[in-house]
């Protein structure tokens, strides 16, 4: 049985992918199971992961129906007792299997751990910015807390017991946009996280990334699913609305502004910063310049988008 099950989903990741292979067989721990989920590439994709030899590698090819159905089949055949994803067009540092393996052995009751990242853009590669205060090579976080800036949680970054979740459930597949900070709202409802602080993953910004993608939002459906909850929990009820205020902005961007509307009616102005407030405020035409400069900044390492 290996200790670590490495799940990576793909969906037409050519230029990517071979490089993301290479990062997990770089890795200075060797106990681990590479389960690749192909999403119904139409690229090259295939060719190059048939490219890798190694017993460790599973390779599934299935029809594309999202990254949050490509994940859980990951999940369901996974052996390890921990279960690590990592996108294709990310990677990791040769050491992070190792680094994340001695955190565990040191806080074996703890089911849920993550790394800091850092962030590749054409221009510069930069740390992410967290709001965690430092005070040793790790914490142990509330994952609201912890994530009011760059999400503590980040898929190519996390490392979870398997048992986490056949408590919590996996990704839910009717979510399109944001299915994985939806899971991780469910994982921190009821775990902590133990943060390493040591940089040990990296995200490769993909101009074509669904991420970046103006309607890349929480849709409706999520925030109802915690419509009853977040009445209970003031720390979930602000991060849900940070996401609205994120919501709102990319509508007003994109022109929906009756979404726009909807979204915002549901914030509570208080707990999300004057400077939000003021942002929801301003023109559609005022928002996408500073949208534009901020994420100019960001990309250069400057400053953390305006999004959140």
């Amino acid at each position: 049985m290996p200790y670590f099950s490495i799940v990576i989903p793909v969906f037409n990741k050519e230029e990517f992918v071979g490089n993301t292979l290479k990062s997990v067989l770089s890795q200075t721990f060797f106990d681990y199971e590479i389960i690749i989920v192909n999403d119904g590439s139409t690229d090259n994709s295939e060719a190059i992961i048939n490219s890798f030899s190694d017993e460790r590698i599973q390779y599934f090819f299935k029809k594309n129906e999202g990254v949050a159905a490509a994940r859980n089949f990951g999940i369901d055949k996974a052996k390890g007792a921990f279960i690590c994803f990592l996108d294709a067009d990310d990677f990791w540092h040769p050491d992070f299997l190792k680094t994340t393996h001695s955190y565990i052995q040191k806080f074996p009751e703890q089911k849920v751990f993550a790394c800091a990242i850092e962030i590749e853009t054409q221009n510069k590669t930069f740390p992410a910015n967290y709001s965690i205060a430092k005070k040793g090579d790790f914490e142990i976080v509330d994952f609201f807390d912890a994530s009011q800036k760059e999400c503590v949680l980040w898929t190519s970054s996390v490392v979870i017991h398997k048992s986490v979740f056949e408590t919590v459930g996996n990704f839910d597949t009717k979510i399109k946009k944001g299915e994985d900070t939806e899971l991780w709202i469910r994982i921190g409802l009821q775990y902590p996280i133990v943060f390493i602080w040591r940089i040990l993953a990296r995200y490769v910004y993909d101009q074509s990334s669904v991420s970046r993608n103006l309607n890349y939002y929480f849709e409706p459906y999520t925030f109802e699913k915690y419509a009853s909850e977040e009445k209970q929990n003031p720390k979930l009820k602000q991060y849900l609305d940070l996401n609205r205020f994120s919501a709102v902005i990319k509508c007003k961007l994109s022109g929906d502004i009756k979404t726009a509307k909807a979204i915002y009616k549901q914030i509570d102005l208080d707990t999300i910063g004057w400077k939000k407030v003021i942002l929801l405020q301003l023109p559609s035409i005022v928002v996408k310049f500073l949208v534009v400069f901020k994420n100019f900044l960001a990309q250069i390492g400057l400053g953390k988008s305006v999004f959140r």
